[in-house]
């Protein structure tokens, strides 16, 4: 039986830290050897980190990635390492190399180029047009690589490479996170492993860059489609798989179609010929029982890898939330505790006068049960001082949304002053529906550097702290912040929905606008009362000037606002 070990390496890497991410490489490619992997492989753009933006307008980036790749390529002796790199022609291209034996042996170059989405690689890069294999001896395996985008389309390089031969298809990825994303993935993958007839491993990164979250759950599938490794979730892991290559020979004996298929291939491909690889001793290959996560479970490990690795590849220690005593508060410190432990959190309390002793005691047993620093900064007598000091230009008007956002506007202030003095990161706490129809103040509650549940609808919050509280031995929530009605309480009693539609109604309105595209008419004849409609389409669309100007997040839905919605500020389209 031919037998073919295959490792891989989904690591946390991060941008810009080219030393670092190939150390990274280095040591994987140690443990791979020490396991007896016949080819290890890494994400894609691993050395640069992904993605690297304008950073590739820089030639001395891609010099210091290029150096990386020279160090990589000498430790391969005995092993083929595939690793994900910027090379240099005439132009720069989104490269894998297969080093092997102490050298770089091919290059293989992205050939379709995403430009959608959070994806903007037809800015930086050229796209390839060469369709490598790699023949491991006469008559050896043959193997083929591709980067991400690649391997989506039905006929593409992967149906040029198979057809000449590869038996392995390895697909280097830094393949983002959103909800319900990996099971269409998987379900993809396994297409293509079946119709092409042939191994199939899939390698991601993991891990958290600015907005994006990377998932890892690479995979391995057999010829039929079937899979039979999967990487953790959010998480490091070297994922190690026997292939029964001869297994590979006999389902294309039987398959007709390939015959057919390779009397009318036109694309080039090129065979680059390798030594065999050196015979070795090896253990069996450990089981493995990963398995997928649930919604809640999966939304929740995005939201922890973000914020940790924002937090700390941005250099703090520290951070520090406004604790309100209502449930976006308490989510988001929550999942700050879990990302960081409970001695990198601090909680702060910001009582104003219209602030209840529930809410006041909430903030103060939230800070309790997850063991945080706890301070109290009443605002009281700052807001009446700006009340003061207004009174002249705003006599003999009434009192409106602009005496309520002061009291937002002075904690904003408050948490920036702690961030300023002893270096901590102010997180803030308002969640996707808010923030898409503008229910936040500028300068007051989107004041801070991160945004952790940015891109969480309120109804998703509430199913997220009741995940997190059955975590738990107790409430980490309590049950009175969950029943309470949401309220910004800048004014006596107070609730979200004396401006908004129930969330019960705005998020399903929101996901259809924002996320579908779908016209008013289109959320209309889906048994939506149309003047709410109205509202929501027409909040979202005047409120992006808001949206602008809020700190980055993490994103979990397939269109988050940011870099996938690029809606106009000065726009004066109105739907009919």
């Amino acid at each position: 039986m031919r037998q073919f070990r295959i490792g891989l390496a989904q690591l946390n890497v991060t941008v810009g830290d080219v030393e670092g991410n190939a150390r990274r490489v280095l040591d994987e490619i140690q443990r791979a050897r020490a396991l007896g992997v016949d080819l290890v492989a890494f994400p894609e753009l691993c050395l640069t980190g992904y993605p690297p933006e304008d950073l590739l307008f820089r030639p001395a980036f891609i010099e210091a990635n290029l150096q990386a790749l020279d160090r990589v390529a000498r430790a391969s002796t005995g092993i083929i390492v595939v690793v994900g790199f910027v090379d240099r022609r005439d132009d720069i291209m989104n490269a894998a190399a297969v080093c092997y034996d102490g050298a770089v042996a091919g290059v293989y170059h992205k050939q379709y180029l995403p430009n959608y989405g959070v994806f903007d690689e037809d800015r930086y890069f050229q796209a390839g047009v060469e369709t490598p294999v790699f023949e491991l001896g006469e008559g050896g395996p043959v193997l083929a690589v591709n980067i991400c985008e690649d391997i989506w389309y039905p006929t593409g390089p992967t149906t040029a490479q198979t057809l000449a031969g590869a038996e392995v298809v390895v697909s280097i990825n830094s393949s983002p996170y959103h909800v319900g994303k990996v099971r269409f993935r998987e379900k993809m993958l396994a297409t293509r492993a079946a119709d092409h007839v042939g191994y199939l491993a899939f390698v991601n990164l993991v891990g958290g860059q600015d907005e994006l979250v990377f998932d890892g759950q690479s995979m391995v599938f057999d010829p039929a489609g079937d899979r039979l490794a999967l990487g953790r979730a959010f998480e490091e892991d070297l994922v190690v798989a026997d292939l029964d290559l001869d297994a590979v020979f006999r389902a294309r004996l039987r398959d007709s179609r390939r015959r057919k298929e390779k009397r009318a291939a036109v694309d080039p491909v090129r065979r680059v010929r390798l030594a065999p690889l050196p015979e070795r001793p090896r253990s069996p290959v450990p089981a493995r029982s990963t398995a997928f996560l649930d919604r809640d479970a999966e939304v929740y490990a995005a939201l922890v890898t973000g914020t940790r690795d924002y937090v700390r590849k941005n250099g703090f220690r520290r951070v520090v939330v406004g604790l309100s005593g209502g449930v976006d508060s308490a989510l988001t410190a929550a999942i700050a505790v879990d990302a960081l432990g409970r001695e990198g959190v601090v909680g702060v309390s910001m009582p104003s006068p219209f602030s209840s002793a529930a809410t006041r005691a909430d903030a103060r047993r939230v800070a309790r049960n997850l063991g945080t620093e706890f301070l109290t900064l009443p605002i009281t007598p700052a807001y009446r001082a700006f009340r003061r000091i207004l009174a002249a230009p705003f006599k003999g008007l009434k009192e409106d949304v602009a005496e309520e956002n002061v009291q937002a506007r002075v904690r904003g202030t408050l948490l920036m002053a702690l961030s300023n003095k002893f270096g901590w990161l102010v997180l803030t706490t308002g969640n996707k529906s808010e923030t898409g129809v503008g229910y936040s103040t500028l300068y007051g509650d989107m004041a801070g550097g991160f945004a952790v549940i940015k891109d969480v609808p309120k109804t998703m919050v509430y199913a997220l702290a009741a995940w997190r509280n059955a975590r738990s031995a107790s409430a980490v929530i309590p049950e009175s912040v969950i029943r309470r009605p949401p309220s910004a309480e800048l004014r006596p009693n107070q609730t979200d929905q004396d401006t908004l539609p129930p969330y019960e109604v705005l998020d399903p309105i929101l996901e259809a606008y924002v996320e579908e595209d779908r016209s008013l008419a289109d959320i209309v004849a889906l048994g939506y009362d149309e003047a709410t409609v109205r509202q929501v389409v027409t909040l979202v669309d005047r409120n992006e000037y808001k949206r602008r100007q809020a700190p980055p997040g993490v994103k979990i839905t397939p269109r988050a606002f940011g870099r996938d919605w690029r809606l106009p500020i000065s726009n004066r389209f109105r739907h009919p």
